[in-house]
């Protein structure tokens, strides 16, 4: 849901058409990039085939490289 949110604001921002097949094929390989993420994620911190270990791990370190950017930390 999260994603395809974002794609229709992407779409409806930048004025464009995308057809079923194309909002398909996008959400896809979002999905597709998350699942990578999260298993590599997993296997690199010593949790092998856990998704959640790796989605927490991934979005952990995701928030501290923004925080990062931005000088909080």
């Amino acid at each position: 849901g999260v994603a395809t949110s974002g794609l229709e604001m992407v779409q409806n921002y930048n004025g464009l058409y995308w057809t079923r097949e194309d909002v398909d094929e996008k959400l896809r390989n979002i999905m597709r990039n998350i699942h990578d993420t999260c298993l590599k994620t997993a296997a690199k911190y010593g949790f092998e085939g856990d998704y959640m270990a790796g989605a927490n791990i991934a979005g952990f370190i995701k928030v501290a490289d923004a925080m990062v950017a931005e000088g909080i930390l």
